[in-house]
């Protein structure tokens, strides 16, 4: 979404932005479906309310940095955290073998609908949660993050990822999801998730630019715009750091994005990547 269009999209309530998203792909989706430019495990544009480009590749690219980065197995037990309209869920049908199970849960209840009927219809070892929780670029009415508690015992799961959604809430959000991660963790269990890390070198970058993609700067976190402050957040690794030791969780891997103005080319993807877990 283009910087412009992005403003005026956060102006309008949340209740609003699903259905302005949905009319403005409306002559783009009816064209696909008459022309059978989307297969069925595809959802219609208008109804994708997270991430950007192309659907279909991004859940390619990212099973791909689950297995080479993160050490998913065929047979693991996965929980997918903000699993939105099926992104990520998608590719790994093809993935995960029958001893292999995913669960994911979501704040959107249209994406949970759309993952029941299209995926858990076809996959039965796929499962979809919806979990009414406030967030202001997402939904006004729901339960607080930061007193959120998983659906899942503890020591459920091998393998939790969660693909930009540290980069929407807040931090006593973050740090009550990572201390509910170390606790479905299994032994050995690793986590992969994509943060906006500000340390120095990211700063350094961001120095460089125009208009600064974090311009407001708070005690342990930077927000892209304040009307709207769970649309892009920031964190200090510092503070990143200091969750994973308060949880006993341990940092395995950090790979940069390029977010902040650092050379594509020394960047694995867009966001900061972060692998941690439990010893």
């Amino acid at each position: 979404m283009r910087p412009t269009l992005r403003k005026l999209f956060y102006f309008f309530p949340a209740s609003w932005r699903i259905v302005l998203r949905r009319l403005y792909f409306i002559p783009s989706d009816i064209w696909d479906k008459l022309f059978g430019k989307r297969d069925s495990m595809t959802p219609p544009k208008g109804l994708i309310f997270i991430g950007s480009g192309d659907f279909k590749k991004q859940g390619e690219i990212f099973l791909k940095l689950f297995t080479e980065l993160g050490g998913l197995k065929p047979q693991d037990r996965v929980l997918d955290i903000g699993s939105g309209i099926g992104r990520m869920a998608v590719p790994l049908t093809g993935y995960l073998s029958e001893k292999g199970s995913y669960e994911g849960f979501d704040i959107m209840r249209i994406g949970v609908n759309w993952c029941r009927k299209y995926i858990t219809s076809r996959y039965p070892n796929f499962r979809f949660t919806h979990v009414p929780l406030v967030n202001s670029l997402y939904s006004n009415t729901g339960e607080s993050a930061d007193q959120f508690h998983y659906p899942y015992p503890e020591n459920s799961f091998d393998f939790v990822f969660l693909t930009s959604v540290f980069t929407h809430m807040l931090p006593a959000d973050v740090a009550q999801y990572i201390k509910e991660i170390a606790r479905v963790l299994a032994p050995g269990g690793k986590c992969f998730a994509t943060f906006f890390i500000l340390d120095k070198s990211s700063l350094e970058f961001m120095s460089r630019q125009e208009a600064p993609f974090f311009p407001f700067e708070y005690e342990n976190y930077y927000l892209h715009n304040q009307k709207v402050p769970e649309a892009n957040v920031g964190f200090k690794r510092s503070f990143v750091d200091q969750m994973l030791l308060n949880s006993k969780l341990s940092l395995y891997l950090f790979k940069p994005g390029f977010w902040c103005g650092r050379p594509k080319a020394e960047s694995t993807d867009f966001q900061d990547i972060l692998v941690f877990g439990k010893t």
